[in-house]
């Protein structure tokens, strides 16, 4: 029997195999991505300080104060925001320390960790 030997291809048991595998990834990609998504909305509300001149930032109370209003305006409610930014003036110019991490539940006692460490320079408008 040639006909046998000349088939190619996957088994079910390797196409399942394959599926599992793409099903894990893309479960771990679901959990992960919103995060990185709030991380860069967090970035734009902290930089737009710098450009928004509808928004009259002058101290430091008042940065963190616009900067909540950007959290809840995109809907960003699992972050306390006075322990991931920290804020000083310095020289008309404000220094944001943006410093948190997330962890997400993968399997059991398997976590995903992301974290976010970025500083941000900021003038005064």
């Amino acid at each position: 029997m040639k006909f046998a030997r000349s088939q190619k291809g996957m088994s079910i048991l390797g196409w399942l195999m394959v599926l599992a595998l793409v099903a894990f990834l893309a479960s771990a990609a679901f959990k992960v991505l919103p995060h990185y998504f709030d991380y860069m909305s967090l970035e734009k509300i902290i930089t737009a300080v710098e450009t928004d001149s509808a928004s009259q930032v002058g101290s430091v109370g008042e940065f963190y104060s616009h900067v909540e209003k950007g959290m809840s305006v995109n809907s960003i409610r699992d972050l306390k925001l006075k322990d991931a930014l920290k804020v000083k003036l310095e020289n008309n110019e404000f220094r944001a320390h943006l410093k948190y991490e997330k962890r997400e539940p993968l399997i059991q006692n398997i976590d995903l960790v992301v974290r976010f460490d970025k500083e941000f320079r900021v003038r005064m408008p």
